[in-house]
């Protein structure tokens, strides 16, 4: 298959470009710099979402999209300018990928496009599948206006899934790597009261579900991609310890994680207890079904 990938260089994207190719697919990276030759065989075309231009001549004839593109929530603290940075990456960047794909001769038959399960907002202990309502905070309301944008290409007949993925366990990148240089120090511990629950997926888990989502025609709208039984930041704590072989004795009151972050420490204390119901019942097959053996995957 041709499969087009935004956001081909971040954690997640990267490695999805790496599975694809190493299966033989033809995979063209969408980039904002000028394209140029690529070493392990992908093509690359250029694209700037803040302009709303692509080349569409280019992605006409594909089999599939996979849109991941989007300013990373953890990267810094969240003052006013950089939440509408958070905002304008992702709807701003969907809607110019659904655009074009509508206005295309040749569409591909799918976009998977991403999502979050911060779609549902702070759930508490409540256990959230793909039919709970959206959430209140600002994380959920980015979420419904991402989803949102990707109407155009559902309106051409496009099969459209949103990939609404947790806490991608990871030492390479994301939120998750923050974690371990700490651990592996002996300063890792709980944060806050430590009974939040926090929706994870190994990398490998999360590549291969975005595949799924590819293949499997009768999967369209949200999706969620979290391993089966989310766990709350206590037993997190727990596993890294034990699986790095470090103690765990540290912890960060919620006053402190609020002066520390700002606004962001609500996504840090607060719960989602999300799990995979659209995913399981299409048949997907988990390879990491435990936190420890997310974390295991991840050293």
């Amino acid at each position: 298959m041709r499969i087009a990938v935004t956001g081909s260089t971040g954690l997640i994207g990267s490695a999805l470009v790496r599975s694809l190719l190493d299966d033989g697919h033809q995979v063209v990276r969408l980039v904002r710099r000028t394209p140029a030759a690529q070493p392990d065989g992908s093509t690359e075309l250029r694209w700037n979402p803040q302009l709303k231009q692509v080349d569409r001549k280019g992605l006409d004839g594909l089999d599939a999209m996979v849109h991941l593109a989007g300013a990373g929530v953890a990267d810094r603290r969240w003052t006013t300018a950089y939440k509408r940075q958070i905002l304008d990456s992702r709807v701003l960047g969907t809607s110019t990928v659904a655009e074009a794909l509508a206005g295309l001769a040749s569409p591909p038959k799918v976009l998977v496009s991403g999502s979050a399960v911060g779609y549902y907002g702070q759930t508490g202990d409540r256990v959230i599948d793909e039919s709970a309502p959206a959430g209140g905070d600002f994380l959920a309301r980015v979420c419904v206006e991402w989803e949102e944008a990707t109407a155009p290409a559902a309106a051409a007949g496009i099969r459209v899934a949103h990939a609404r993925t947790g806490l991608v366990v990871s030492g390479a990148g994301g939120a998750w790597a923050k974690l371990f240089p700490l651990f592996r120090l002996g300063l890792g511990g709980r944060l806050g009261n430590g009974r939040q629950y926090w929706s994870f997926i190994s990398l490998q888990d999360e590549v291969a579900a975005l595949r799924h989502l590819i293949d499997t025609q009768e999967l369209s709208g949200p999706v969620n991609l979290t391993a089966p039984v989310p766990v709350t930041n206590a037993e997190v704590t727990s596993a890294m310890g034990a699986v790095l072989g470090r103690p765990t004795v540290f912890s960060v009151p919620e006053p402190v994680l609020k002066a520390a972050l700002g606004e962001m420490a609500v996504e840090v204390v607060g719960s989602h207890r999300v799990v995979p119901g659209r995913l399981l019942d299409s048949g997907f097959r988990f390879t990491h079904t435990t936190v420890e053996q997310a974390i295991r995957a991840a050293c």
